[in-house]
């Protein structure tokens, strides 16, 4: 029901109460009908449309939509995506994650981690005007800004975003609650290479093209200085705290979306990185291409990455003063990724068993500037097997084996548990 239908609902009742007052004024001085006994199936029916009234009116008072799995919008997970499913005002939304680690083939320490808390807090001011934030904790004690953007929207081809936005690069730095993703860890090619979750200063259009949807945004550039080793991009960030803003960056991303179930597309990101830190020019290129598929129980994922570092050279030279690792020219990674729901051939049912496998190859020191080798460490490959259970659509929990080797020789495998929910 919708609020102007409650609201008529109401008046109408309110119109009436004079008339059944009468009514019952008139029925008072007429005797009293028998008492006809109501049937007990008919008492538990009337309980129960009542309760579905109740929780409906209270639904609508509060302005609440709960989020669905399925539900996203403009790439973002269906928790982050509750604001634009509200009617007016405050949304709140959220997703979390406790994790627990086993080191299996090493002296390595265990860890049990709550890894993740996250507030969304939107507020939709009209039609046209949304805000959307994220607040996340991680490790309990860390707290972040994820992302807090204003937008505007105009039409469905063309709308305004300005703020702390998500760089819409890959498949996970926008979509990675833990009900989106079948394994408990997200893809290492996405954290070093997509240093996800990577989030910056900037504005910028995103829309629908019929079946095409895109987002380009005018943001800050990385700190090239941050760059280096086994850790590819990800010490690049700025995260919006107090940005260095001599260099500037673009990214553009575009989707099919045409057919039901599926994403097809790639984004591409150019930007300088050395922010007026350094002598010589720093750039960096990062480009991706993806594909995520679903079809009953089905669910297939995968995706390649690429970035290349323009003064890679002083940047080694200048890492190499501190003793830090260098630099690669070239980074590449890929993965891919198949589940299947098992408990999709059982009509009726709400629950989700799918079992899964991840295969993962990256290289953050693919090629190095002249006179510096690279780490065999940042030659790594990865295997996953694991099964995710889900006894409703907003609760995940998983459990994975994970293998990590490296061309340096580490061979080890770790046990993965994860308590994944969305609200």
């Amino acid at each position: 029901m919708r609020p102007s239908s409650l609201r008529t609902a109401l008046l109408a009742a309110l119109l009436l109460l004079p008339a059944a007052t009468l009514a019952q004024a008139e029925a008072a001085t007429e005797p009293a009908p028998e008492p006809v006994a109501e049937a007990p199936h008919e008492a538990s029916e009337t309980d129960r449309k009542l309760e579905i009234l109740a929780a409906e009116i209270e639904r609508l008072r509060l302005g609440e939509v709960a989020p669905s799995a399925t539900q996203r919008k403009f790439g973002l997970g269906p928790a982050a995506s509750k604001v634009y499913q509200a009617e007016r005002g405050v949304s709140l939304g959220g997703y979390g994650e406790m994790l627990y680690q086993n080191e299996l083939d090493s002296d390595g320490t265990d860890v049990f981690d709550f890894y993740r808390n996250i507030l969304y807090a939107g507020y939709k001011f009209d039609d046209r005007f949304v805000l959307n934030t994220e607040i996340e904790i991680e490790h309990i004690s860390e707290v972040f800004l994820e992302f807090a953007y204003l937008d505007f929207l105009w039409r469905p081809e063309l709308n305004v975003r300005a703020g702390l936005l998500l760089v819409p690069m890959g498949i996970i730095n926008e979509l990675h609650e833990p009900t989106t993703f079948l394994p408990a860890l997200r893809p290492e090619t996405e954290r070093r290479i997509i240093p996800s979750t990577w989030r910056e200063n900037g504005v910028g259009l995103f829309g629908d093209l019929g079946p095409v949807s895109y987002r380009a945004y005018l943001i800050n550039g990385m700190d090239g200085t941050g760059f280096g080793g086994t850790g590819g991009l990800r010490g690049g960030r700025q995260k919006g705290a107090k940005a260095l803003a001599n260099d500037f960056g673009v990214v553009f991303r575009a989707d099919y979306v045409g057919l039901d179930g599926l994403l097809v597309g790639g984004s591409v990101y150019y930007g300088g990185a050395d922010q007026g830190q350094l002598d010589t020019q720093v750039t960096n290129l990062v480009y991706e291409g993806h594909v995520d598929f679903g079809w009953r129980g089905l669910k297939l994922r995968a995706l390649y990455a690429g970035a290349q570092v323009g003064g890679a050279l002083e940047l080694s030279d200048l890492r190499a003063v501190d003793g830090d690792a260098p630099v690669g020219e070239t980074m590449s990674g890929f993965y891919a990724e198949a589940g299947y729901d098992l408990l999709s051939l059982v009509e009726g049912t709400r629950l989700s068993l799918s079992p899964y496998v991840r295969y993962e190859r990256l290289n953050t020191q693919q090629t190095m500037p002249s006179g510096y080798p690279a780490d065999p460490a940042s030659d790594r490959e990865f295997l996953t097997l694991g099964l995710a259970f889900a006894p409703i659509e907003q609760v995940a929990v998983k459990a994975e084996w994970q293998r990590h080797t490296d061309a340096g020789g580490a061979d080890d495998s770790t046990l993965n548990l994860l308590l994944g929910y969305i609200f």
